[in-house]
């Protein structure tokens, strides 16, 4: 018999499994612990100034790299911006730190071929990111026409075996905000990878089915998608329970039950083409809970909690490290990490808040319990 618990406002439905243990998991007398090698995250928003250097530990006590986004003001879209922005990560990580940000570029209009030569002998700089622009924050600088101004830049691209990540929505005001994955899908995705086939794509923090299929369907080592936690375990719902939440809007939007549930059957089945990428998104309370509030859901000190949740409910402990751990690094081409950390099934309970002097952020599920404890390596 299946049953199903409901998460008190914030969450949707998620379905319980019959949970199978592991060889990863050891029980200590009543609590159960889960040894992991490191994981990576393949999407990440750390921002800049006050900002990074308060959410940037958050990200560094768990993960070993990170994939970090390259959407600021003004715009990460030259290698000599992106080698500066990644000295100002390494001097706010806390002490004895061993993360390592992968750097990106933001691609425009203008970007040249002689760009992604210079990017990818830079040593540091590790994909490019198509933001259609007007899509997400600060994409106001992104492509508006990726056949018609873009064409050379992809070409260098596939020589350079230089990842493409995407935000994978059309910009039409005509079409329906909770379809624009899918007629990016069609319109955009599709004929891109049919007109460059040996080009490496990452379609980012996908959610809908449609994008399921489409990721199923190409080949295995040119074609990924990344994995919100969020896309995991709340549905459209979680945007209106108990009131308007804001620290529950992100972009692309949560779709209804039907497309969480296809991403969680993608993501546990073993599948080499999804891993994890938190999208992990800050913003200040007051740019949150304001007439018109930032998209994005800052999860990066509860996003190992809740896919360990999702992995044990569907009955799939036993390929969460490959999903956090050894899918990314595959595709990209990376050494695994060597170092390991561990998950303990000790409920905690997160902050209603983190306060700076600038400000508080909230963080995805705050004030709730969860039941599965990630330590540093």
């Amino acid at each position: 018999m299946i049953k199903a618990v409901a998460f008190p406002c914030k969450a949707s439905i998620l379905p319980f499994a019959r949970i199978e243990v592991p060889n990863q998991v050891k029980v200590k007398g009543a609590r159960m612990e889960l040894s992991l090698t490191q994981p990576d995250d393949w999407h990440l928003h750390l921002r800049d100034g006050d900002l990074l250097e308060a959410v940037v530990s958050h990200s560094a006590s768990h993960f070993g790299r990170g994939i970090v986004m390259p959407n600021l003001k003004p715009p990460i879209t030259t290698t000599a911006a992106a080698v500066a922005y990644r000295e100002s990560i390494l001097k706010a990580l806390p002490a004895n730190c061993d993360f390592t940000p992968l750097m990106t570029l933001y691609l425009t209009d203008k970007t040249s071929p002689n760009e992604i030569k210079l990017a990818r002998n830079s040593g540091v700089v590790f994909a490019v990111k198509l933001y259609p622009a007007g899509a997400t924050t600060n994409s106001q600088d992104g492509v508006t026409d990726l056949f018609g101004k873009c064409l050379p830049v992809l070409e260098e691209m596939v020589e350079q075996n230089m990842p493409l990540l995407v935000h994978g929505e059309v910009t039409n005001p005509e079409v329906d905000v909770f379809d624009r994955e899918k007629v990016f899908i069609e319109t955009v995705l599709r004929p891109l990878i049919q007109k460059f086939p040996r080009l490496k794509v990452v379609m980012e923090h996908i959610t809908t089915m449609d994008a399921v299929r489409f990721v199923e369907s190409c080949n295995e080592g040119s074609v990924a998608a990344t994995v919100t936690p969020q896309h995991l375990v709340l549905n459209r719902n979680s945007l209106f329970q108990g009131g308007l939440q804001p620290h529950n809007y992100c972009l692309p939007v949560l779709k209804r039950e039907t497309h969480r549930q296809a991403i969680v059957s993608a993501v546990t089945s073993g599948s080499r083409k999804f891993f994890l990428g938190t999208d992990s998104a800050p913003h200040e309370r007051r740019r949150k809970e304001c007439p018109c509030g930032c998209a994005g859901i800052y999860n990066a000190p509860v996003a190992l909690s809740l896919y360990a949740k999702v992995f044990e409910e569907a009955g799939a402990l036993d390929k969460l490290e490959a999903f956090t751990s050894f899918n990314g690094p595959d595709f990209y081409g990376l050494p695994r990490n060597t170092s390991k950390i561990k998950l303990s099934k000790t409920p905690w309970k997160v902050p209603e808040s983190y306060s700076f002097s600038f400000g508080d952020i909230v963080p995805m599920f705050a004030g709730e319990t969860l039941d599965w404890l990630p330590s540093s390596p």
